[in-house]
């Protein structure tokens, strides 16, 4: 009797050196994913006075979400710079349309 409580005395000594470590122990996984592939849309006939603003990629802070092209009255002076994503390093980064000077 006295080896099983010597044995069993043991094993439980070691369960609680050994446990804080394999608790505290943990993984950290990292994954870059870009945005999806863009549609391909038909792009409809000119309008006089609009510009066509293709449509693109955006993050809902849950999922890509597809947001269709459409028309923008045309700004005299200006061209429109589509909504654009960029990859720098690792990470990818959201550029919404705007209007450019020039």
């Amino acid at each position: 009797m006295n080896i099983r409580k010597l044995l069993v005395t043991s094993l439980l000594a070691a369960g609680t050196v050994v446990a804080p470590h394999v608790a505290m122990s943990r993984v950290n996984v990292d994954v870059a994913i870009g945005p999806p592939a863009p549609r391909y849309e038909v792009v409809p006939a000119p309008r006089h006075g609009y510009i066509w603003a293709p449509g693109y990629w955006a993050w809902d802070g849950h999922r890509p979400v597809w947001h269709s092209g459409r028309w923008i009255r045309e700004r005299h002076g200006h061209h429109w710079v589509a909504d654009r994503w960029e990859r720098r390093g690792d990470h990818w980064y959201f550029h919404g349309g705007h209007w450019d000077r020039g």
